[in-house]
């Protein structure tokens, strides 16, 4: 039922905007700047009523108060990171649910990238959008939390069904799965993955949304054993 829209900005970041038809809501998750998503929403008619923010980054939250004082939207965000976003007008954590029109999304803490992270699954429509806790073969840097709380997450977003599809916050599919190849030199199915990675990065094409099936398959942080191990390789791709 949603209709959801890429807006790839910044460097290498993608906003989401989603728009819920039945309701004419729309809502744009972890906006970096406000200009390209005003103006493709604009561009289909859609007006702008809510903005989810995962966590507190600027290249999540930068573009909210432009947006907010263009269409007077109402942003939700994490309830732990409210010191650092100034422009949240509803506070949320695991076990909260917030709605775009009627569509009803479950709040998943999914701390490790920021002490308070966030990420959004709508069962209904078999969706996530995960911010920088999970990526396409690889999980967000641990800056304010710690492995065992990745490792955690991963087991958390792993327990989604198969066919969920995982909106994250960057476009590092490439470089995720050229360290994965690393990590796990023998995984066949990754080796299939990474040659249409790269057919498609060649071509100037986006490598997400993924799945969970495909993550579970190919993701070395998703699938490491421990959070010693996802430590482990959470250092060497730091480092890669």
């Amino acid at each position: 039922m949603l209709e959801i829209i890429r807006i790839a900005v910044l460097s290498d970041n993608y906003v989401w905007l989603v728009h819920e038809p039945r309701s004419q809501e729309t809502m744009a998750v972890d906006p970096a700047v406000a200009e390209p998503v005003l103006a493709e929403a604009e561009k289909r008619g859609w007006k702008i009523t809510q903005i989810w923010n995962t966590h507190w980054h600027p290249d999540h939250t930068g573009g909210n108060a432009a947006i907010k004082e263009a269409t007077g939207c109402q942003i939700t965000g994490p309830a732990a990171e409210k010191d650092r976003i100034p422009t949240l007008d509803r506070l949320v954590k695991g076990g909260d649910t917030v709605k775009l029109g009627e569509v009803v999304a479950e709040v998943i803490d999914v701390p490790a990238h920021t002490a308070g992270h966030i990420a959004f699954y709508i069962p209904s429509e078999k969706v996530a959008f995960v911010g920088d806790t999970l990526f396409a073969m690889g999980c967000g840097r641990l800056f304010e939390g710690t492995a065992e709380q990745m490792y955690d997450n991963m087991r958390k977003l792993e327990a989604l069904p198969d066919d969920t599809k995982i909106y994250c916050a960057h476009e590092y599919t490439q470089s995720n799965g050229e360290y994965a190849m690393v990590a796990e030199p023998d995984n066949f199915a990754l080796k299939e993955r990474m040659a249409e990675v790269l057919t498609l990065r060649a071509r100037g094409e986006p490598t997400v949304p993924t799945t969970i099936k495909l993550e579970r398959a190919t993701n070395p942080c998703m699938r490491a054993k421990s959070a010693a191990e996802l430590a482990e390789r959470r250092t060497a791709k730091d480092n890669f």
